[in-house]
């Protein structure tokens, strides 16, 4: 992060002690605007994992809440599944119809098309001086943030502990031990070992984990596209050889495992291993899983990058209510509401102060191991308008390279040059 950022921080946030971080829902702080009733849409995602509306009715509440302070600003709520919300906001946007407020999985287009307003427009300097490092770096193009995070992630590596017992298996630190832990676990009939999703649902996220692992990454030190790197190469031949090539990874090719079934069978005590994802935790606890968990293993030992991810909150420009968007985001950002929604969906808190509450809480300890992670994570390269294209190649083609036949330096060497293509026409 430039100078200039990690000054901004260290101003926002010795404003933010001083102020109690407290979140500009009386005017203190707004950014311009007329008068009058204004009505702003809000289009969000449905993070509920079990078909309920717990998704709606935060935000309805929060909507209720903000209005009772700004009985001239009405809050019009439309939460979506995952399946369909960035493309029905992406439709929105092309029709002329863009929603004020967006909570979706990236930003970077609209930013690059001019759509959006920057966070420095719509936030008070506490509140934007208060997100964790690695998520204002991720949030920006071109040096300047557009996309604010709204929930975020970590990824340790979750263990069945029962199996575990069963198999005489340990914990694993390093890639060896793992291969070594699943072939244990094959031994007692477990089908799946250790479960690789690397099918079309997240497998930009799941094959990221194991090269950041191996040494490696989406991009290198200068943060261009690094797809097919020797240390990326060297990751997907173990992964294909020691896992895959072993019987290790079940019954479902890689490429065609997505998260959600592989998630699912997790918490029906079926997969010994996996690399996890915190809401992960409260379904196994469901069905009695008993989750151990431990940093992602190494190549020579625990991974020294741990991979982050975030969702996305962003604001529109095209109806000109900069100072209400503006409001109404600070509000959102508040420690109450910000706990209450990663709380509630087994999230991590994307600001400091709500992170270390959270992290001190023992109603969350479970989350602990997470959170630990998260403010030295490193995210995907979601700040390049080419990584959509990008991730879209991965997510259809990377379950190849670990085919028992398959040729990683082929595939990933592939993938890199329409990488680089796309970044050079960015």
């Amino acid at each position: 992060m430039d100078e200039a950022v990690e000054r901004r921080r260290f101003l926002g946030l010795t404003a933010a002690a001083a102020l109690g971080l407290t979140a500009t829902v009386s005017g203190c702080g707004s950014l311009g605007g007329g008068s009058g009733d204004v009505t702003l849409r809000l289009v969000a995602a449905e993070y509920d994992l079990t078909g309920g509306d717990s998704t709606k009715k935060y935000w309805t509440a929060l909507a209720a809440a903000f209005e009772a302070k700004h009985p001239k600003v009405k809050i019009e709520v439309q939460v979506e599944s995952w399946d369909d919300v960035d493309r029905k906001v992406a439709e929105m946007v092309k029709a002329g119809k863009a929603p004020d407020i967006a909570q979706i999985g990236a930003y970077a287009d609209y930013a690059s098309a001019g759509h959006l307003y920057s966070a420095d427009e719509l936030l008070s300097i506490p509140v934007q001086a208060n997100f964790l490092a690695p998520l204002v770096a991720a949030g920006e193009t071109k040096r300047t943030q557009y996309g604010m995070p709204f929930v975020a992630s970590t990824r340790p590596l979750f263990y069945n502990k029962a199996l575990f017992e069963k198999a005489g298996a340990e914990p694993p630190t390093t890639w060896d031990e793992l291969a070594e832990a699943a072939g244990k676990l094959k031994e007692k009939g477990v089908r799946t070992p250790f479960a690789l999703p690397l099918g079309p649902e997240e497998a930009q996220a799941e094959a990221m984990m194991w090269l950041l692992a191996g040494g490696g990454g989406w991009t290198d030190a200068t943060d261009h596209y690094a797809v097919d790197s020797d240390a990326n190469v060297r990751t997907f031949e173990w992964l294909r050889t020691n896992l895959v090539g072993k019987g290790l990874t079940g019954p479902v090719a890689p490429g065609k495992l997505n998260r959600k079934a592989a998630f699912a069978a997790f918490a029906n005590g079926e997969v010994g291993m996996l690399n996890g994802h915190p809401s992960l935790l409260k379904e196994a606890a469901k069905k009695g899983v008993q989750v151990g968990q431990v940093p992602l293993p190494g190549a020579d030992g625990s991974s020294r990058t741990s991979m982050g991810v975030a969702d996305w909150i962003m604001g529109f420009k095209q109806n000109g209510h900069r100072k209400e968007i503006g409001d109404f985001l600070n509000f959102v950002f508040s420690d109450e509401n910000v706990l209450k929604f990663a709380g509630d969906n087994d999230l991590l808190p994307v600001t400091v102060s709500a992170s270390t509450r959270m992290e001190t809480d023992p109603a969350h300890a479970n989350l602990r191991v997470f959170l630990k992670v998260l403010p030295d994570a490193q995210l995907p390269p979601v700040g390049k308008t080419s990584w959509a294209k990008v991730s879209e190649n991965v997510k259809q083609n990377i379950g190849r390279a670990v085919m028992p036949n398959g040729r990683p330096a082929e595939v990933l060497g592939s993938i890199g040059r329409a990488a680089t293509a796309a970044e050079a026409a960015e």
